[in-house]
């Protein structure tokens, strides 16, 4: 196991190391100055010239990243072009926001998609399955921001149950928790779904069954544990990926999150901004997949075995 997590430790180390080469280079190719961004397109050449030697994008690309690398692996990750504020602050700062959007998101998608798998499985071919499937189906198929609108239009505007947008208690975290999980409720209900499915069909269930195990124990204790090798790993590329994944439902509900944080710094050209915030998304995306791999070792010891 040691000699996998540090197999597992260097693919972490070699993908952010590319990916933040890529990124770089992607900022770099964009169009547009960081330098008019901050003083206007009329400003005086020799004051453009000045702003972009301070901010150090009058250098080659190389020179740029290279400097870019040694500030990383200092544990800095520069300066926000506009606010002169510590980007890694300004990302710790908004983290734990997105980190509570996203696990409240992960819950309620975990909760419903098992449920709503669960029951659609053992009812395959009737009403209930139909139904459940024809929902999950819609739910894939709504984006984000359009569930957003909607949820805001019918609970903020019409309804004022909840405020349409902002930063604080449970009451502005419930629909963008919403929003972001209802795609992923979907897909844990179809995997889940899928699983019983295969589950049912399985030997040791008609072992159980002629042992003359109630349908309860076998269903709720022998079938979902057999289901769950499946489901953490979804659960587990998911909440990485609503960490990435949030800035749309950031952006839309005024959330104060690492997502909103990106969007600002791409509209503004804010580059230490967005790159910094892309390098947080994908350590944290390959992390939590290196660690879902460790677990699922744990879970299924045929794959230790192999």
């Amino acid at each position: 196991m040691l000699r996998f997590i540090i197999k597992k430790a260097a693919v972490v180390v070699l993908l952010i190391s590319g990916i933040t080469f890529i990124t770089f280079l992607l900022i770099n190719m964009l169009p547009g100055d960081p330098a008019e961004g901050l003083v206007g397109q009329h400003a005086k050449p020799e004051d453009l010239q000045r702003i972009r030697a301070s901010l150090g994008v009058d250098k080659p690309f190389i020179v740029q990243y290279a400097g870019y690398v040694a500030l990383v692996f200092k544990g800095n990750l520069g300066r926000s072009y506009y606010s002169n504020r510590d980007v890694l602050d300004e990302i710790l700062r908004k983290l734990p926001n997105t980190l509570t959007l996203a696990a409240s998101a992960v819950f309620l998608a975990t909760v419903l998609g098992t449920v709503l798998g669960f029951v659609a499985g053992l009812n395959t071919g009737k009403f209930a399955d139909k139904l459940l499937s024809t929902l999950s189906l819609a739910g894939m198929s709504m984006p984000v921001f359009w569930s957003g609108l909607i949820l805001m239009l019918v609970l903020s505007l019409k309804l004022k149950l909840l405020p349409p947008s902002g930063t604080g208690g449970l009451k502005f975290l419930i629909l963008p928790a919403i929003t972001l999980s209802l795609p992923v409720i979907s897909g844990i209900a179809g995997i889940t779904r899928a699983s019983v499915v295969e589950t049912l069909d399985m030997p040791f269930v008609k072992v159980l069954k002629a042992k003359g195990l109630t349908p309860f124990r076998i269903n709720f204790i022998h079938i979902l544990k057999n289901i769950l090798i499946p489901v953490i790993t979804v659960i587990g590329l998911d909440f990485a990926s609503f960490l990435n994944g949030a800035v749309l439902t950031e952006t839309i509900f005024g959330w104060d999150g690492i997502g909103r944080f990106t969007v600002d710094g791409i509209l503004k050209r804010d580059y230490p901004v967005v790159l910094g915030c892309i390098i947080t998304g994908t350590f944290i995306f390959v992390f939590i997949n290196a660690a879902v791999d460790i677990i699922y070792r744990y879970v299924d010891p045929r794959i230790r075995v192999s």
